[in-house]
């Protein structure tokens, strides 16, 4: 079932007094005064009125992955297009929908397509959709993304369990987090400096190691770099993120862990590996988009599999 409406659309176009800046101000800064709490809490009502029912996990789809929404039953799609101050989605492989319903026994929402930096938008921008589902009802994050192998020890279709990132927009001052700190935002209470060494719920980690045995996947373990984009990297940023204990990269998702972090979401997160990094100044191979959804599609049975089965488990242990 699908909604349509006429309510005005996101960010980008609209006249509102809270995007005038001052003098020197931070993008972030002017996103985060945009979207206040009553600006969520009035996204949150509209979608409540099209969908009663509350959601227990949110998943974002990544690159090519977003048929994990067709597993879900009974399902409401909800376009971006129909959602006020909701951003767009542009890249090939992401279809801008909300997709709710059940999923293996409990209610979810799913992404349909997620917000990158390079398409324009902020990373406070990327990761305020986090905020949106949080306040739905969520209490876990399961996100999805492609990715390219930059452990030398990887293959193109294997499945890396994220244990950490290397955030380097946060490290080049664009956390999506500066700006106001609405304290109203932290379901579960938390400091203006939220702590983010444990993101990546281990225990999460653990259990999805437990699934993926039971269907004879080996996972691999790793590290997530997350760039700016929309460039794929050079051999030396390759080298360089090698030395500094990366082992996958790509160009979402550090957002978007950054501000469930800060929201008290337990996450879990899985990349695809669709390619692998360049390392040799004399090979003729380049990576492409192209082939980042071939493999995607073709590793998508697989990873939705393990993604259905984790749900079950999250279902039969909730308190």
């Amino acid at each position: 079932m699908s909604h349509q409406t006429n309510s005005s659309a996101g960010l980008t176009g609209t006249a509102d007094s809270s995007l005038s800046s001052s003098v020197g101000e931070h993008p972030n800064a002017i996103t985060n005064r945009f979207y206040t709490y009553e600006r969520v809490e009035e996204i949150v009502g509209f979608i409540q009125k099209l969908v009663t029912t509350k959601p227990e996990i949110a998943i974002i789809c990544g690159s090519g992955l977003g048929g994990l929404a067709e597993l879900v039953t009974d399902k409401i799609v909800v376009p971006y297009a129909d959602i006020p101050h909701f951003p767009r989605s542009t890249v090939v492989g992401h279809r801008s929908n909300l997709v709710f319903g059940n999923l293996n026994g409990l209610y979810v929402v799913c992404m349909q397509g997620r917000f990158h930096p390079y398409e324009g938008y902020t990373t406070a921008t990327c990761a305020f959709p986090v905020r949106v589902m949080r306040m739905l009802g969520a209490h876990t994050l399961i996100v999805t993304c492609a990715a390219g192998g930059v452990n030398k020890g990887f293959s193109v279709g294997d499945i890396m369990l994220i244990k950490d990132h290397l955030n380097f927009p946060n490290l080049a001052g664009n956390n999506p987090l500066i700006g106001h700190n609405d304290e109203r935002y932290h379901l579960f209470p938390g400091p203006r400096f939220p702590p983010v060494g444990h993101a990546y719920d281990r225990a999460y980690l653990l259990k999805m190691k437990e699934v993926a045995k039971k269907h004879n996947v080996e996972l691999r373990e790793g590290v997530y770099c997350g760039l700016g984009g929309p460039c794929y990297e050079t051999i030396a940023e390759i080298n360089m993120l090698r030395i500094l204990g990366g082992d996958a990269v790509g160009m979402s998702t550090v957002h978007e862990v950054t501000l469930a972090a800060h929201c008290g979401f337990r996450t879990l997160g899985l990349a695809l590996i669709t390619n692998k990094c360049l390392s040799d100044y004399n090979t003729t191979y380049e990576p492409v988009h192209e082939d980042v959804i071939r493999i995607s599609e073709l590793k998508a049975n697989e990873l939705q599999q393990l993604i259905f089965d984790f749900v079950g488990f999250i279902k039969d242990h909730r308190t």
